[in-house]
This record gives structure tokens, C-alpha cells and sequence, in this order.
């Protein structure tokens, strides 16, 4: 589309660019809140606010570009555990902590910020006549594609029964029989904390599955049986590749492939993402969107998935080893998006060869086909 903004000028007397932002989740909002960065851009934001999400919590480790975060964080952990049925294993980090935030917040925060900035909020592309769209709207799960799903609780006890000095990534002390089962529980206070029940697998499981498990969780490792349920929380993330659900529009946060496969983590990345187009925007020039995962990262994601899929049962030897063999430090970045090759050696050497070197062959094909698919169509654009 093309238009002209005509009220908005810069110092140079040029116009702002308009942008009509699709949506008014996590991407778009912590977009609009930054807008005041963007000397040569002017964003709307287009929300026909036909539904209310309800609160979760959004975890992540602490880094660099997310110092603009640790206003609105509700807690951090400098330490975290991860417990197989035979194994725990503590990790720390003192510049790296994990993170919750609660997604209403931050989605207010964002919003107040983008409303100072000047960013309108509308119903509909109506009217506008922006210079490029941005979608964030969530895109479709491939048919078949390795789910994370979960339920969880957010309770408080009648007796002090929560360590909350450390976080509970992973716990696979659970049933394993409808995929990679874990607990994942964050203690806020010696009363209050979050217990998730999260599987990976390609379906569904009823209600009652995750409900049994985090009531057996907590009553069998915890002592803690007396409490109130004061919110719930519920998600599916698709752990995949995802392509954008309209190729004619330009992508951001999930729709912009901001979702790293292998972990469904997207807060942290999605904001590396935004970092990533404010330091590519030109005056006068559609900004450019680029997934925060290399190809690298990708391609050992779809290893990684490949076999959790087809052998959940190494799921909590594979997550320990990865806590075996990294500290807190190089474990954040890892998952963070900021493995060096040094750590990438370690997480290699951590894992059980056979089975990652049965996925990696295949792997290999399909990169060498998308390639030459990439070459021959650049061959015949140049003809």
C-alpha cells in the first residue's frame, strides 16, 4: 500500500512513515513502546479487541537487551533446578537471572508507553493508509506439528511450604505416559507460587490429566495440600517452524518466526527481534523484519524435536545432561539465543549420539534440497 502521512514531521521536515501494526499482543505493544525510537516511522496500532486473553506468566533469563524489562518483572531467580527421577541438578547465574512477568502487566506498560508516544489504537485498517503492514497475529500450527501445552495454577498455602530461592524448570518426576511430562514451578513467596503441568506431544490431553498431576505434585513433593487456586493459566505453543499466516504482509513476533522451536520460549527473542528492526530502519524505507534464530539454531532445533518426538523417553536424561554440562551463565545464554560455539561444542557432546545422529541425516537432506530450491529460483529471477 502507499499513502502519505502529512501531520507527523521530523527535524528534517521529511514525513514519518506509516505503519499500520496488525494485532495488540506482546510483539505489537512492546513495538508501539518504543516507537518514540523510531525518528522516521509513525506505527498504529489496528485491534478489533474482539477477545480478552487471561494473565500468564512469561519466563525468560536476564540479558542485555532486556534491561527495559526488569522495571515491570515480578521476580527474579539467581538459581534454578531441573530433576529427573534419579538426578537434580542445581545451576546459578549472577548476571543472568530467570525471570517471571506477568503478561498484563506488561502489555499495560506497553501500552501507556505507546499511548505517551502518540501511537493510536484503532478497530480496523479503515481509513489508514499505511506504507507497509506489520502482522502480528499468531500464525497456524502445522497438521501434526510437536506441541507444548500446559495448565497451571497460581496458589497460596495456609503455611510457609514454598523455597522461593529457587525456580523449578524442569521436574520429570510425573507420568510419562502421554509424552515429555514435566512440573514446572515457580515459588514467588514462601506462600505463593506458580505449578504448571507441561507435556510435549502432538495432542491434546483432557483437563484432568494436568489437574491430577500438579494436585500429586503437590501434595507428594511438596507436603503442600491445604491451598487456594487463585488463577489459572493454560497454552499451546506449537514447537515448529511456523510460517506466516499471510505471506503478503511482513511478519513480527510469532508470525515473524520469533518462537524458537525448540523451547516455545518467545518474550526474550521477540524483543531481540525489535532490537534487531530498530537498528535496520532507514528514513523513507520499509523496515525490515529478520527471525532472531540462525540457521543453525533452527536446523539443531528440528534435530532436537525430531527426537523427543519419536523418543520422549530421553527427554529427562537430554535436559539433565544439558544442566550437567553447562553452568548457570553458559545455560542462559544457550537458551537465550546466545550460545558461543564453545557452549554449541558442549550441548553436542551432552547429547546421546545415536539417536541425534539418526535425525541429523535427514536434516541435512532437507537443508540441501531447500537450497537448491533457493538457487534455482534465483537462477530463473535472473534469466
Amino acid at each position: 500500500m502507499s499513502g502519505k502521512a502529512s501531520d507527523n514531521r521530523i527535524n528534517s521536515g521529511q514525513a514519518k512513515m506509516p505503519i499500520a501494526v496488525l494485532g495488540a499482543g506482546c510483539a505489537a505493544l512492546s513495538l508501539a513502546a518504543r516507537s518514540d525510537a523510531f525518528s522516521s516511522h509513525q506505527f498504529t496500532i489496528v485491534d478489533p479487541e474482539t477477545h480478552l486473553s487471561d494473565d500468564h506468566i512469561w519466563g525468560f533469563w536476564a540479558m542485555p537487551w532486556l534491561d527495559h524489562v526488569t522495571s515491570v518483572t515480578q521476580k527474579t531467580w539467581h538459581n534454578w533446578r531441573i530433576i529427573s527421577p534419579d538426578l537434580l541438578l542445581d545451576l546459578s547465574s549472577k548476571t543472568h537471572p530467570y525471570c517471571a512477568l506477568s503478561r498484563h502487566e506488561w502489555l499495560s506498560h506497553c501500552h501507556q508507553r505507546a499511548k505517551d508516544a502518540g501511537v493510536s489504537v484503532v478497530h480496523n485498517l479503515d481509513h489508514l493508509n499505511p506504507e507497509q503492514i506489520l502482522d502480528s497475529r499468531p500464525p497456524k500450527s502445522p497438521p501434526g506439528a510437536l506441541l507444548q501445552h500446559f495448565l497451571g495454577y497460581e496458589i497460596t498455602s495456609n503455611r510457609d511450604v514454598f523455597n522461593p530461592d529457587t525456580a523449578i524448570l524442569m521436574d520429570f518426576r510425573c507420568d510419562q505416559s502421554r509424552g515429555v511430562h514435566f512440573i514446572y514451578y515457580l515459588p514467588f513467596t514462601q506462600r505463593r507460587a506458580l505449578v504448571e503441568s507441561t507435556l510435549f506431544s502432538p495432542s491434546l490431553v483432557p483437563e484432568d490429566f494436568y489437574d491430577t498431576a500438579i494436585k500429586h505434585y503437590l501434595a507428594n513433593h511438596l507436603e503442600c495440600t491445604d491451598y487456594i487456586v487463585k488463577r489459572r493459566e493454560r497454552g499451546v505453543i506449537p514447537m515448529a517452524n511456523l510460517k506466516q499466516r499471510d505471506p503478503d504482509r511482513t511478519g513480527i513476533g510469532a508470525n515473524g518466526g520469533a518462537i524458537r522451536p525448540s523451547s516455545g520460549y518467545a518474550f526474550t527473542f521477540i524483543q531481540k527481534q525489535i532490537d534487531q528492526i530498530l537498528r535496520g530502519a532507514k528514513p523513507g524505507k520499509p523496515l525490515q523484519v529478520k527471525k532472531p534464530h540462525s540457521r543453525f539454531e533452527l536446523m539443531m532445533d528440528q534435530i532436537f524435536l525430531d527426537v523427543i518426538r519419536h523418543k520422549p523417553s530421553l527427554a529427562p536424561a537430554i535436559f539433565t545432561s544439558l544442566a550437567r554440562y553447562l553452568n548457570g551463565d553458559e545455560f542462559a545464554c544457550f537458551l537465550s539465543g546466545e550460545a558461543s560455539m564453545k557452549i554449541w561444542l558442549k550441548v553436542i557432546f551432552a547429547m546421546p549420539k545415536w539417536p541425534f545422529l539418526l535425525s541429523l541425516v535427514p536434516q541435512i537432506r532437507k537443508k540441501y534440497r531447500d537450497d537448491q530450491i533457493t538457487t534455482d529460483q534465483n537462477l530463473g529471477q535472473n534469466k
